[in-house]
């Protein structure tokens, strides 16, 4: 839900001129905070400068490969499918760790370890990409979770 009150266009005149001011991971959440006014379809709008200063901070994160996401591409490719590797969402500015077509239709694949989880629950950031991704982007995120993964591995000796 929109909060008018706190993200109005007082909120976008304070943070003009500002984008050298603040640190890129402040500049990347600014970006996740843009995303959600598209979804919400808000009339409130970051200036174009800020826009692309927050979506190069967003975008621009390194890169690390896990052995687990190497494992599971691997098992893509196993399987018949031709994964397109850390595809970086064209919209929304995500990186997904595989993008796949099954059956005409591009699926995501994310490799979650531990990290994206608090217990067996996702956390805030893993949910919001998934939503974010199938909301802008239009495609739709399958999760494989290390435990899942994990089970597998041991299934299978």
């Amino acid at each position: 839900v929109a909060a008018p009150d706190l993200f109005d266009n007082s909120f976008i005149i304070a943070l003009r001129g500002r984008e050298n001011a603040t640190k890129p991971e402040e500049i990347s959440q600014l970006h996740q905070w843009h995303l959600w006014q598209q979804e919400l379809n808000s009339n409130i709008c970051l200036p174009p400068i800020l826009q692309d200063h927050c979506r190069e901070a967003f975008v621009s994160h390194r890169v690390v490969t896990s052995d687990f996401q190497n494992d599971v591409v691997c098992e893509l490719l196993n399987i018949g499918l031709q994964p397109e590797e850390e595809v970086l969402m064209p919209s929304s500015g995500y990186r997904l760790d595989a993008l796949v077509e099954v059956q005409g239709q591009r699926i995501g694949v994310e490799v979650d370890g531990p990290s994206h989880f608090i217990g067996k629950e996702p956390i805030g950031r893993t949910i919001l990409k998934r939503r974010q991704v199938f909301n802008i982007d239009g495609i739709r995120i399958v999760s494989v979770p290390y435990w899942d993964w994990d089970k597998l591995g041991k299934d299978r000796t």
